[in-house]
């Protein structure tokens, strides 16, 4: 694979990630992870100075479809929604069956009433698994630039 097919795959990895999340089609959203994989979002100070304790971590398929049932049916959360906006992804590592990558995003979160404001920026440090059908994420890490997020979070960055 060339340099630019192997970005394409990722950077479509990312468009479908988002779009599960920005289309409240977050019962999909599992289905872009291995089934051993590892979600986590953490605040960049946190990431710094190597401080385990993040804002949310799973580290199984199963655990992300867990959080998306509780999202339905047991949270009780503000009606809103996420729009994303992600930048193209730096190839940091390829080798064969996993990619390594980083992209920046902002997400803007829209109310019910129709308020906007930026939500959350930073980045994503991503593993893409290669070697199934589709390329998965086996990792993806959203890195917060804030320290602290003004209400629950209640989807996925």
């Amino acid at each position: 694979m060339t340099d630019s097919d192997i970005r394409s795959l990722v950077e479509n990895l990312n468009a479908r990630y988002v779009a599960t999340i920005d289309d409240d089609r977050l019962e999909d959203w599992p289905l872009l992870f291995i089934e051993r994989c590892r979600y986590d979002i953490v605040t960049a100070e946190n990431e710094e100075q190597g401080l385990p304790l993040g804002l949310f971590h799973a580290d199984s398929r199963a655990m992300l479809i867990d959080r998306v049932a509780s999202l339905r049916r047991a949270n009780i959360y503000e009606a809103q929604r996420y729009r994303h906006i992600v930048s193209a992804a730096a190839i940091l590592e390829s080798a064969p069956g996993l990619i390594r990558a980083q992209s920046n995003f902002l997400v803007v979160r829209i109310m019910l009433d129709g308020a906007m404001a930026l939500f959350a920026s930073g980045r994503y440090l991503d593993r893409v698994d290669l070697t199934g059908p589709e390329p998965l994420y086996a990792e993806k890490r959203a890195i917060l630039d804030n320290r602290r997020i003004d209400t629950l979070l209640a989807l996925p960055i």
